[in-house]
């Protein structure tokens, strides 16, 4: 794990969710909370991002869901009023933390104190890994919006790795497990094992 220095250090409000969102990658929301409508609200007015965490216990919506301690900042690239008048948003993933305390307001809004987590240093995609970005344009192509507006990098394995991670039918667990690893190449060769195990059923 990437040392932590006192620079890196944030206070962010954090969104617990029933999905992993990795950097680089995209998720759709829709927001209907009074709680999460006031942090997308300043998130807007102060062109800041909030933490997307995976919950490992409780509900999206309601009381205190209790959280994984890695997460990732996610920025708000798009935001409209959607007909059943709730609020949709897609959320840019830009980079990991770890929390290191949180507090529950009055509110209920949870904000955290997190160690940014620096973003993996671009490496070239081996050649043997050349059709798990093929595999990633297609389901990204079967995904539609907002896959089909990101950034493409095919040839960065730190990207590549990402976007197989959140993208293959793998249990939350598993995703939020790949999430917290800082190897693209270990990344890359575990999630190679799955799509083996997938390939037999």
């Amino acid at each position: 794990m990437q040392a932590v220095t006192e620079e890196t250090i944030l206070e962010i409000p954090i969104f617990p969710l029933h999905t992993v969102l990795f950097p680089g990658g995209a998720i759709p929301l829709r927001i209907f909370e009074p709680r999460y409508l006031d942090m997308i609200g300043g998130c807007l007015r102060n062109g800041t991002g909030f933490g997307i965490c995976l919950i490992s216990e409780g509900k999206e919506t309601g009381g205190d869901a209790q959280i994984f301690e890695y997460g990732t900042i996610g920025d708000i690239s798009y935001w409209q009023q959607l007909p059943d008048g709730l609020l949709g948003v897609t959320v840019r993933g830009r980079q990991r933390f770890k929390l290191i305390s949180s507090e529950v307001r009055e509110d209920k809004l949870t904000v955290a104190k997190v160690a940014l987590i620096p973003n993996e240093l671009a490496m070239k995609l081996p050649q043997r890994f050349v059709s798990y970005a093929d595999m990633v344009s297609e389901m990204m192509e079967e995904m539609g919006h907002p896959y089909t507006t990101l950034p493409k990098q095919f040839d960065d394995a730190g990207w590549v790795s990402n976007r197989l991670a959140e993208l293959l039918p793998i249990a939350l667990v598993q995703k939020q497990y790949f999430l917290q690893l800082d190897d693209p190449m270990e990344r890359l060769e575990r999630l190679g094992a799955i799509l083996s195990e997938l390939e037999k059923d």
